[in-house]
């Protein structure tokens, strides 16, 4: 198709429709072409309503055919609409939160739950998934922690590539939908960690840690990129010309669709840096943002900004053309539905196979915090307890599409497919409220963990107590959920708590009494099931922490990656004055970035080097040896740190560079090895651009980052 001759043909009314994305409740018109509800809201006409470009928030195939078939009637170019979705972490078959994804440090495993999560999409009509979400995040106190890979930009640029590779494809495939990275840029860095709130942070900071993530998506040939709600230096992004022109189209080569987040163009006013929504359109055309999510700037002020000469029309047509080349790309014009199919979604989604992708993805992202020697429980336990506010409740997390919790496993019903001749017994003892004091329920509890086997209590959060607009200034576990846990495990210390949660929780207080720790984060459809594969041993624990556990919200923001200072505390046992310390707390977290626990014990080599010297174009090669010392096989996460000993500017006492799992039976040893190569040692210089400094440089190969042997490089012009 001619796609510059159709723009050609359009008016610029229908134009600015193609660059507006409306909810599905407003694209319907009567036969009187009446105009009511949230499209009159919007004040929209039938016209523009008729030429709508995308829409987003429906159910299921049938539902997008209905609408589709109402627009293709309506529009006078016959353009089809682009049907877009929030599919997080899951559309129907829900995978754990993304976090917890983060947590398996299993880039294949984040590929296959997206790939799984394509296909259920693509059946059910959609074509462009708002996933995935990269902001780095450093304040557990942000509820979008959730959504993330985590705290570091390695990692996250790692998941973020293997989303991306998992969703699109190549975008040739019959289940492939476009991907959109989000949300550019540095969501992540709230203040205070407060959703929607000012992000203010330097150019190191932000080269460094917060855009690498972005920028692996786009390397990754992502086909949508979405703006972040936030002030970034005092600019929000949906207008910010430097970072989406100047950066992400001419810095990055990225020349594929722009979109707001939901009324974020309009909401510019409400920020302060726009009098009018007028100043509003404007702004955001000129940053090169396409189109626009639930609000109409675009379609009420253009025009008269176009009369007024501040926006061209070359520019309009290049965004339109934009989003028409992804409608052409995806084979819309020759059939407006691609595979959307209500049978087959019904059919497919939470099948066997994408049940077992979920059950997969949960075991393989459950972090083992602390164990006393209670895990593995022994299957032959005849009355277990499951005490606790999620007992018998599926958890599949916010965000969840249309996943529905009682279409999930919980922990009560995973025990019992497990062992069928066990008698299972729930008592919640406590309610999952936010700041619950109500203990009247914990007596029961505490009469039933002492008549059972082995107990298992589930705290934590509610999925709504996470995730977007649910930032929390402490996080706590309630009173009462404190309460419970302490009189249960005094109860019967054969117990484990198994914790629900969409972020770092401070655990201060009620950590020492806790025998065993599991946190299994929102686990998803499956949660259930993997959980109790895990605690009875027909899994080991792989996963490793991707945020830090503060020990004390006071500590926020904590994070690995942390700069040095002239005057450092040394250990937390030092009572050393006139250092960065705090008085009434050590600096260390409770749980470090990388930490994680397993049924096997492993031991691992100090670093060998091919050469201790690298230059430009030469790499050298670390190798440590690992070995399975325990009887169980289990796998290993290894992960390589590097720090940069002396520069022009002060560099972070280590960062992640590379990570690998290695799969070893019971008392095997293998040899591992990471190619080091000078690319790993460049950073955001006074320069202002990356690249690297001759000296020397610290390595560490370990399974957590505050552990292992160092070795020294040398990073040198020739050899």
């Amino acid at each position: 198709m001619n796609l510059k001759q159709l723009i050609k043909k359009m008016t610029l009314e229908q134009k600015l429709a193609q660059l507006s994305q409306f909810t599905a409740d407003c694209l319907s018109v009567t036969a009187s072409g009446a105009i009511s509800g949230p499209a009159g809201e919007l004040a929209l006409t039938k016209e523009q309503v008729s030429a709508t470009g995308s829409t987003l928030n429906y159910i299921g195939a049938d539902m997008m055919k209905g609408i589709q078939d109402e627009h293709m009637q309506n529009d006078p170019n016959k353009i089809p609409l682009l049907f877009m979705q929030d599919v997080i972490h899951g559309y129907r078959t829900i995978y754990p939160i993304p976090l917890a994804i983060g947590a398996s440090f299993d880039d294949q495993l984040a590929e296959d739950c997206c790939r799984m999560a394509a296909k259920e999409s693509a059946l059910g009509g959609v074509h462009v998934v708002f996933s995935p979400m990269v902001d780095l995040a450093r304040d557990p106190r942000w509820g979008r922690c959730m959504e993330t890979t985590g705290e570091d930009p390695y990692l996250n640029s790692q998941m973020a590539r293997a989303m991306v590779r998992g969703y699109q494809g190549k975008m040739k495939g019959k289940y492939d939908v476009a991907a959109c990275v989000k949300h550019f840029a540095c969501y992540g860095g709230a203040e205070a960690g407060r959703d929607y709130n000012t992000v203010d942070m330097s150019m190191r900071n932000l080269q460094d840690y917060y855009l690498p993530a972005y920028k692996a998506a786009i390397d990754e040939d992502v086909e949508m990129v979405m703006t972040s709600f936030n002030l970034l230096n005092g600019v929000p992004s949906s207008g910010n010309k430097w970072l989406m022109n100047d950066t992400l189209r001419k810095k990055w080569g990225f020349d594929g669709i722009v979109i707001s987040d939901y009324n974020a163009i309009r909401e510019m006013n409400m920020h302060g840096y726009c009098a009018t929504e007028k100043d509003c359109a404007e702004k955001s055309i000129k940053a090169t943002c396409d189109i626009e999510m639930r609000s109409a700037t675009y379609l009420q002020q253009v025009p008269n900004l176009i009369i007024e000469g501040k926006i061209k029309m070359k520019d309009i047509d290049k965004a339109v053309l934009r989003v028409l080349k992804l409608k052409e790309k995806m084979g819309l014009f020759e059939n407006p539905y691609l595979v959307a199919d209500g049978e087959k979604e019904e059919k497919v989604c939470l099948c066997k196979e994408h049940r077992e992708i979920a059950r997969k993805a949960a075991e393989k992202s459950a972090v083992l915090l602390k164990n006393n020697g209670v895990l593995p429980f022994d299957t032959s336990a005849k009355k277990v307890a499951v005490i606790g506010p999620f007992a018998d409740k599926g958890m599949i997390g916010f965000w969840a599409c249309l996943g529905k919790a009682e279409e999930a496993v919980s922990v009560a019903q995973g025990v019992k497919n497990l062992l069928p001749d066990a008698t299972v017994t729930c008592q919640e003892g406590c309610s999952s409220k936010l700041n619950e004091t109500d203990i009247s329920g914990v007596e029961k509890a505490v009469e039933l963990a002492k008549e059972s086997d082995i107990v298992i209590l589930t705290v934590g959060e509610e999925a709504y107590h996470s995730g977007e607009g649910n930032s929390r200034a402490e996080i706590k576990l309630s009173i009462a959920q404190q309460t419970l846990i302490k009189q249960v495990v005094k109860a019967n210390p054969k117990t484990a708590v198994v914790l629900f949660n969409g972020r770092p929780l401070v655990l201060n207080g009620i950590i020492d009494d806790m025998p065993a720790l599991v946190d299994a984060w929102q686990p998803g459809t499956e949660g259930g099931n993997a959980i109790a594969n895990l605690l009875f041993g027909k899994v080991n624990f792989s996963a490793k922490l991707p945020m830090t556990f503060p020990k004390t919200e006071g500590q926020i923001p904590i994070y690995y990656n942390s700069f040095r200072t002239g005057r450092p505390k040394g250990d937390d046992s030092s009572d050393a004055g006139y250092c960065s310390r705090y008085q009434d707390v050590g600096n260390l977290p409770l749980f470090p970035f990388g930490y994680g626990l397993s049924y096997s014990t492993f031991q691992i080599s100090k670093p060998t080097l091919s050469t201790n010297v690298i230059t430009k174009k030469d790499k050298l090669v670390a190798e440590v040896t690992v070995k399975n010392t325990s009887n169980v096989d289990g796998e290993v996460v290894l992960q390589a740190y590097i720090g940069d000993d002396y520069a022009s500017l002060v560099r972070p006492v280590k960062e992640l560079k590379d990570y690998k799992k290695v799969m070893l039976k019971a008392g095997e040893e293998k040899t591992v090895k990471f190619k080091i190569t000078e690319e790993m040692l460049r950073f955001w210089s006074a320069n202002d651009k990356f690249e690297s400094e001759y000296g020397s440089f610290t390595l560490w190969i370990s399974d957590c980052s505050d552990t292992g042997e160092s070795v020294k490089v040398e990073y040198v012009k020739k050899r």
